[in-house]
């Protein structure tokens, strides 16, 4: 196994939730379950820790926790950096892209009670509208932000109400892209960002 193979186990065990924010990680323990050596998974440590998202606890690396201003900054920057994209797709998205983004959230229904489920969903759908945008500079940033995000300790989806109202926000940024209209899709995901940034902030507030 590469660097790169594990490096990516690791980074998808945190993606999934499987570690959380102030997890300890041990080399010995994920070499034993990804069933590889030491070397790949101390290069993974290495390289997930340059990017912030292990850090040092004393001598043990743990996954990293996320502070107030920290949050805000990556919802700001995944706005702006999502926005572009859902403008761009509205220029060069082909009506199959838009077919597979429509069908996506029809699909996703179902699931709106099941947070967990809905947590990946939700991942998958806003991959491709970034792949939708075909800037492929841009989907490497939001790969990164997106990244950083892993490391918010709950999914917002898991609060009343909270799923219905992504689907509906999901499906009018894919009319905005559809209608070729920009500027509302624009709109509409900046509006989705808002929403989600908002519960997260109540959920910090312990108002749920």
């Amino acid at each position: 196994m590469t660097q790169k193979d594990a490096y990516d186990l690791v980074l998808g065990a945190i993606d999934k939730g499987e570690y959380r924010p102030g997890d300890r990680l041990v080399e010995a323990e994920l070499a034993e379950r990804f069933g590889v050596s030491r070397t790949p998974i101390r290069e993974a440590f290495q390289r997930l820790e340059t990017q912030g998202i292990l850090a040092r606890d004393g001598r043990s690396l743990i996954v990293s926790s996320l502070d107030h201003d920290q949050v805000g900054e990556l919802y700001v920057l995944r706005a702006e950096l999502e926005a572009l994209a859902v403008r761009l797709a509205a220029q060069h998205a082909a009506p199959e892209e838009i077919k597979v983004l429509f069908d996506m959230v029809e699909e996703d229904r179902p699931l709106v009670g099941d947070p967990h489920a809905m947590n990946i969903a939700n991942k998958r759908f806003h991959r491709q509208l970034h792949l939708a945008s075909h800037n492929r500079y841009l989907i490497q940033q939001l790969q990164l932000v997106l990244r950083s995000m892993a490391l918010m300790s709950h999914t917002t989806l898991s609060y009343e109400g909270r799923g219905p109202a992504t689907i509906d926000e999901h499906r009018a940024i894919v009319q905005g892209i559809a209608d070729r209209d920009a500027a509302a899709a624009d709109a509409a995901l900046r509006q989705h960002i808002s929403a989600a940034y908002e519960t997260r902030l109540k959920q910090g507030a312990g108002r749920f």
